[in-house]
């Protein structure tokens, strides 16, 4: 019963989100209270829910301080000069440019986490897709693209897990994916690079005022010495979150987010009313992706307290057919990507693949090939557009486009290429036919 309820949650979410009939503030809310209510967990189900609360406050205030972080640098013109770099080093090719966000997205991604990739590269190539007027759902996706699959590698959190689940080394899963990957990072490329010669086509197709509008040159810089110190505080935030001491960061994420948009507003706007001004001026940004991710803390916080993932996942394992059993691992990784926006990382890779890897055993299935299954897109490629992860809302506030706007663009591409992967790991030999 409890798997019938956490389905008619998932659906009533994705319905609500995708048809625009409601809002995923609205919807993330009002679905996993509805029905814990309604299987009878009572008043659990709010303890549920500041629970689920309470695990995403750090991220939801390191949201808040980088949107201001970051919008205050680019009122001040810090990235004006990389704006133009850019344009001299791949003109106003749009093909480039959609590119060249999914290669900046893979290399950023290389630390294993979406946040940081997020923060560093939207902000970076947003001013850019502005100034000629580009699609942003081509930004989201096409950074989304190169996080995701580059989300696989054995640092990475799905990795990390998967190995954990099933007690199997680390390198016995993933160093056969590593081809798999690359084909999928390629293939990444190249579907950006077509978003972006599409977005060229439309471009031109422009009426001659529109055309005039994109040709505006960025925002001018500021003076070289507060460049240079605004420089260093971008650079002292990606430190502070990268490198860790003990497994911990630096500095906690959120914290070094408040001090550099403390000290971002008094390098740039030492006046207190010119700093108020631009905190009024992202402070509607900032407070509704902290709203929605309060609200993705709940409905998470709600899904796992009452087992409604758990019983899910215990029920998707039991519908398996026999026949279909030692298909698996081809099976998972066609449909890898979409089960992104129903479990969350520790409920797939804790819950739901140590009981389809115990179905496999039975068949002579090793482990390994159905956490490689599942590795294509479960919270990998699939991760960016997953409401069920805080990165996804960072990703498309910075980008500045809906839940759903995202999902209806993004989730063909990514679906697409965790397919690709699997036909490349059953070519290469990595799954079993």
């Amino acid at each position: 019963m409890l798997a019938l309820f956490g389905v008619a949650t998932i659906a009533a979410l994705l319905i609500g989100i995708l048809s625009k009939r409601v809002s995923p503030l609205v919807a993330l809310i009002a679905a996993p209270i509805v029905a814990a209510l309604a299987a009878g967990f009572g008043g659990r189900t709010f303890t549920f829910a500041v629970e689920g609360i309470q695990s995403v406050a750090p991220l939801a205030a390191m949201n808040v301080f980088a949107i201001i972080f970051f919008g205050v640098l680019a009122d001040a013109g810090l990235f004006a000069p990389f704006v133009r770099g850019i344009l001299r080093i791949v003109g106003r090719e749009p093909a480039r440019i959609a590119a060249g966000t999914t290669l900046l997205a893979g290399l950023v991604q290389l630390d294993g986490a979406g946040a940081v990739t997020f923060l560093i590269t939207i902000p970076a190539m947003r001013p850019l897709y502005d100034e000629l007027r580009m699609d942003r759902r081509v930004l989201a996706c096409t950074c989304a693209l190169g996080a995701g699959i580059n989300n696989m590698f054995p640092w990475g959190g799905p990795t990390m897990r998967a190995a954990s689940a099933l007690e199997t080394p680390i390198t016995d899963i993933y160093n056969p994916l590593a081809p798999v990957q690359a084909i999928g990072f390629a293939f990444a490329l190249a579907c950006a690079w077509w978003m972006g010669a599409r977005e060229a086509r439309r471009l031109k197709a422009l009426a001659p005022i529109e055309v005039a509008a994109a040709a505006e040159t960025p925002a001018s810089a500021a003076p070289l010495w507060r460049t240079l110190v605004n420089t260093l505080l971008v650079i002292g935030v990606v430190v502070a979150m990268v490198v860790t001491v003990d497994g911990h960061p630096l500095v906690h994420p959120a914290i070094a987010f408040m001090i550099a948009a403390a000290l971002a507003l008094l390098v740039n706007y030492p006046a207190p009313d010119a700093q108020a001004a631009r905190i009024d001026a992202h402070a509607p940004a900032a407070l509704m992706l902290a709203s929605v991710l309060f609200a993705a803390g709940a409905f998470t916080g709600i899904m796992k307290g009452t087992g409604m993932l758990t019983a899910m996942a215990s029920a998707g394992a039991g519908l398996i057919p026999p026949a279909a059993a030692a298909h698996m691992p081809a099976l998972i990784g066609v449909f890898s990507v979409p089960l992104s926006v129903v479990f969350d990382p520790d409920s797939f890779y804790f819950g739901v693949l140590p009981v389809v890897a115990g179905v496999g055993a039975q068949i002579g299935l090793p482990p390994d090939d159905i956490a490689q299954g599942a590795l294509i897109g479960q919270m990998t490629t699939g991760f960016p557009i997953s409401p069920l992860t805080p990165a996804t809302f960072l990703l498309i506030g910075l980008a500045g486009v809906s839940l759903a706007d995202h999902q209806r663009f993004s989730l063909f591409y990514l679906w697409l290429a965790g397919i690709v992967m699997t036909i490349a790991a059953v070519a290469l030999g990595v799954f079993p036919l």
